[in-house]
């Protein structure tokens, strides 16, 4: 059960905060068998009178996800999706991003944001299946999740019915929910519950982040013992490691050669890049629901993806498309991050963004050293680099240098007639 130590006699009785409770039969939970999730389980069971599904997902996020289902089954759950998702995950999600070369806000590789598609996807395929009236889910209401949960779950599912606990329960502290769970006979490991991490985690195959605790002051660095996927910068080898990865179509699809699914490319850089003391991030974000939010990111395998990607492209794109590619791209990031991976625009944009990675072939060689990845080298068939006529050397007429003459006056037009009227410092 929860622990031996005893608990007040206090009977945390469910309050709702601010709507009707709606009546469900059904539900399908996003379950991962921690402390706050076991005790969803238990709540709706009793305060909805419901019969309640967990599906628990692994898509990479290193923990064993099987105990779930025990778990689960001590709960008086009857039916347990457990299923890994990590090459749907990095094939269909992550892949299609990087093509975009999708940052947000200049410094956030989306690891969170890009997960939360794929699990709203399985919800709404498992309520059909099971003939679920509704899904729920533990994201707070403070934070970006439970709009990309239910953003998603709507657009695939437009009569879907959603329960956020959090938005309707006065369990407001880990305290609450360990008497919660002691009342309630919800077996859930009352020692390890005490010994959390001090941060709220998220981890997937892309990334890994920390929020709360000391990171709550933005002024206060991360202790050095809270990054799990890597070494600090200072403690990473001496000597450089370089790789080359092939891409086709824009993305990865071997690594020095050896040909690996997408999942295995991700783990391996992760692995690579972790050891180099590659993708640390220390950001302050704004969050969708309004405020600011400071969170610390490990994305090693994200990081030397999107640094190959744009090296490749830089060979293989015309300059308007990569132009237009780096206009457009602040907006998918946008879209992603506030959960509109299944909207109309969204896929408008991937339509766009695919398009012009036909040409998107070749190899990228790259240097890890300390925290820095560098670009080496890039070639491919594709490549619109003409070396006879970017020589410094003679080019036999390649390009003929007067023409840049007449280039230069056409360009420079408009600001001589401004100059004329007397506008240079407009």
């Amino acid at each position: 059960m929860c622990g031996a130590e005893p608990v007040a006699d206090v009977h945390y009785a469910p309050v709702f905060l601010g709507m009707v409770m709606a009546t469900a039969n059904k539900v399908v939970l996003a379950y991962s068998g921690g402390l706050d999730t076991s005790v969803i389980v238990r709540w709706l069971q009793e305060t909805y009178q419901c019969e309640v599904v967990t599906f628990t997902a692994d898509i990479g996020q290193g923990e064993e996800v099987e105990p779930a289902r025990a778990k689960a089954r001590a709960l008086g759950v009857e039916e347990i999706y457990i299923e890994d998702l990590q090459e749907s995950f990095v094939r269909d999600f992550v892949f299609p991003m990087f093509r975009a070369n999708t940052v947000y806000e200049g410094e956030y590789l989306l690891g969170t944001s890009i997960a939360r598609p794929l699990i709203a996807q399985r919800l709404v395929e498992i309520a059909n299946e099971t003939g679920a009236d509704a899904i729920a889910h533990g994201a707070t209401g403070k934070g970006n999740d439970q709009v990309r949960f239910e953003l998603g779950a709507y657009a695939l599912k437009p009569g879907i019915q959603v329960i956020a606990p959090w938005r309707e329960w006065d369990l407001n502290s880990r305290e609450a929910l360990m008497a919660y769970c002691e009342q309630h006979n919800i077996p859930v490991d009352f020692a390890k519950a005490q010994k959390k991490s001090p941060y709220s985690m998220d981890a997937n195959l892309l990334h890994i982040s920390y929020e709360g605790d000391v990171l709550e002051d933005p002024w206060i660095p991360p202790e050095e013992d809270m990054w799990r996927w890597t070494v600090s910068p200072e403690a990473a080898p001496d000597q450089a490691e370089e790789l080359i990865l092939t891409f086709e179509h824009g993305d990865v699809v071997a690594i020095d050669g050896e040909v690996l699914t997408a999942a295995e490319i991700l783990a391996k850089l992760n692995e690579r890049g972790g050891a180099n003391g590659i993708g640390r991030a220390d950001i302050v974000e704004n969050r969708y629901v309004g405020m600011k939010s400071r969170g610390c990111y490990e994305t090693p395998g994200g990081s030397i993806l999107l640094r190959a990607h744009r090296a490749i492209e830089s060979i293989t794109l015309d300059r308007e498309v990569a132009h237009l590619k780096d206009e457009l791209m602040p907006r998918y990031a946008k879209l992603i991050y506030n959960g509109y991976w299944w909207s109309p625009e969204r896929h408008a944009l991937q339509a766009a963004i695919d398009q012009t990675q036909t040409v998107v072939n070749g190899d990228v060689r790259v240097s890890l050293y300390k925290g820095n990845i560098t670009v080496t080298g890039r070639r491919s068939s594709d490549s619109l680099f003409d070396e006879s006529i970017a020589t410094f050397e003679e080019d036999g007429g390649a390009y003929d240098q007067a023409d840049a003459e007449g280039f230069i006056k056409l360009n420079a037009l408009r600001l001589r007639i401004a100059a004329t009227k007397g506008r240079q410092n407009q």
